[in-house]
């Protein structure tokens, strides 16, 4: 016989075993998504007892703030009316720690918290120390000037007396510590002594001074616990549900998250949205590409060119006017009416009359754009840089002397980048967890497949080699089967008691 006992039973067991993979596989195409899928909503979800709480309290990502300074070469040149040249100082950079306190859970599905950022100087990241002395406008006279414009000309004149009294003009030179940290001053001394409230700041003057050591306001933010189709999402700030800064109610929403984790499993129509208070509104990304980052399947999302766009370019933006040229967001009505705006570093994607009206300004998209970078599937940014730029809208004020002949231009003051990227430990921990094993797990469940279709079809071909004698075999097997199932089903009879009055008759063989 080709194919003897133990042969035959090495075919069943082949058969057996490429059946068993393929059902294994199948089984694992349609079950592992949906284990992939449960386990990360459960770890993304704002709860202490899930795994990715503590670092949603307080971020491992190191997060980096880089600042650059615009030093003003020509002040008299400026004073007499001429365009400003600029040279771009820095970057500054500064090590930001985050972390949340007063944690609060409330019964409607929310947490409240507040956010802390502190921020320390890195000499061996920047490029100049905080030592260094840059010439930029003085706020205190500038700002001043422009909020006194349509006031009465006596008061004009008192104001310049006041800035003479102290020596106050119209660029100042400071390090870039007071700069950024802010300063003291006789005059800011005095105002504060004797109109108390009339300034926005209480002792020092800076351009950050209010953001080292201090939080941006308590947001309440869904967990996801019960309900998820609002995780993350803000539900109020400092206990607002919408703003009051604009002009439309649509400018006024806060919408998205807190700008630190979105929801999960993202498609590319996804849009990006999170509330940014130094900005004074929400803001929205869209999808440009996938990529990766360090072996990470990502979506980058960037700044649509709408987002700085003035309400005759984008009507949806109007409720932000009072607008200049397109490219800049008016800041005056969130920042104490201080003729402050924001956008892309250099006017990046702005109007270039903007860029025409000073002199040293380079735009680039590589150096200039923002961009946010996210695993779709947990909605967690892996590499991300924030870029925004800060300037102050100049002129000549009548009756204020320290203004001069200054021409109307929208002065750059700095801009910075603040970004964060994925690294060490924590990256290799993501990886492995939520990248490595759904990875193997989906090989295993292929080759699963390919080993049950393997074994079946090598199942086949020896059956076919040898299918007169594994017939016999089975057929054998059966016919010992039924011999077996008679010899029991007479041993079971023999051993029955016979019923009372029975004869019992003698077996022939």
């Amino acid at each position: 016989m080709a194919c003897k006992l133990g042969g035959c039973k090495t075919i069943v067991a082949v058969g057996l075993t490429g059946v068993l993979c393929t059902v294994l596989g199948g089984v694992m195409i349609f079950m592992v998504p949906q284990l992939i899928r449960d386990q990360i909503l459960q770890n993304v979800k704002i709860d202490p007892s899930t795994l990715s709480f503590e670092m949603w309290k307080e971020i491992p990502i190191p997060f980096y703030m880089s600042v650059y300074l615009f030093h003003v070469v020509n002040t008299e040149e400026v004073l007499k009316g001429k365009k400003p040249y600029i040279q771009e100082r820095g970057p500054y950079v500064y090590r930001e720690y985050r972390q949340k306190h007063n944690i609060t859970f409330h019964e409607n599905d929310t947490v409240s918290f507040l956010e802390y950022r502190t921020f320390v100087f890195q000499p061996h990241m920047s490029q100049g120390l905080e030592t260094d002395y840059i010439v930029m406008p003085n706020l205190l006279v500038l700002v001043s000037s422009m909020m006194m414009e349509h006031k009465p000309m006596s008061m004009k004149v008192l104001m310049s007396l006041s800035f003479s009294m102290f020596s106050q003009r119209a660029f100042m030179n400071r390090t870039v510590g007071e700069i950024m940290w802010g300063y003291r001053d006789p005059m800011i001394d005095m105002l504060n002594k004797y109109f108390p409230g009339m300034l926005p700041f209480k002792d020092k003057l800076g351009l950050f001074s209010e953001l080292n050591n201090s939080n941006s306001g308590l947001f309440t933010v869904f967990t996801g616990v019960k309900n998820f189709s609002k995780i993350h999402l803000v539900d109020k700030w400092n206990g607002k549900s919408k703003l009051n800064f604009w002009h439309s109610d649509q400018c006024n929403m806060i919408n998205g998250t807190s700008g630190q984790i979105w929801a999960p499993f993202m498609t590319p129509e996804y849009n990006l949205q999170f509330y940014s208070p130094e900005a004074c509104r929400s803001m929205n990304f869209e999808y440009e590409r996938s990529g990766d980052f360090k072996g990470i399947p990502t979506f980058r999302f960037v700044a649509p060119k709408t987002l700085f766009a003035n309400g005759s370019v984008y009507p949806p933006n109007e409720g932000f006017c009072p607008c200049m040229v397109s490219g800049i967001q008016n800041m005056s009505t969130c920042q104490f009416n201080a003729p402050l705006f924001l956008s892309h570093p250099h006017f990046y994607d702005a109007d270039p009359v903007l860029l025409d009206s000073v002199i040293g300004l380079h735009p680039s998209k590589e150096k200039h754009s923002l961009f946010l970078d996210v695993h779709p599937v947990t909605g967690i940014p892996m590499n991300c840089s924030v870029k925004m730029q800060l300037s102050l809208y100049m002129k000549s004020i009548p009756g204020i002397g320290q203004t001069g002949k200054i021409s109307p231009v929208v002065l750059p003051l700095l801009w910075f980048e603040e970004r964060g990227a994925m690294e060490g430990q924590t990256l290799t921990t993501f990886y492995n967890r939520l990248v490595l094993i759904p990875k193997l797990m989906q090989y295993l469940q292929y080759i699963l497949n390919a080993l049950g279709c393997l074994f079946i079809v090598i199942t086949l071909i020896l059956i076919i080699k040898n299918q007169e004698t594994f017939f016999l075999f089975w057929s054998s097997n059966k016919k010992v089967s039924k011999n077996s199932e008679a010899i029991q089903s007479y041993s079971e009879f023999l051993m029955t008691p016979a019923p009372n009055g029975t004869v019992l008759q003698e077996a022939r063989l």
